[in-house]
């Protein structure tokens, strides 16, 4: 399994853009706390996202009517 960690940098800029997105103004308080969060959740996700699959395994599940 190989790890990645998240580039902080792109993590920050995410972070500003979803701030101007959804029109809203946060404090440094806040923006740090989002910051974090989101380090985490990478955290958290990154030994599933490192999981490999075979090739011939599906990724997900096709229904059909």
């Amino acid at each position: 399994m190989e790890k990645k960690d998240i580039d902080q940098d792109t993590l920050s800029a995410y972070l500003q853009q979803m701030e101007t997105l959804m029109g809203l103004e946060l404090d440094d308080v806040r923006r740090q706390e989002l910051h974090a969060q989101f380090s985490r959740i990478a955290a958290m996700a990154q030994p599933l996202m490192a999981f490999a699959l075979d090739e011939r395994q599906e990724v997900a599940g096709v229904y059909q009517l």
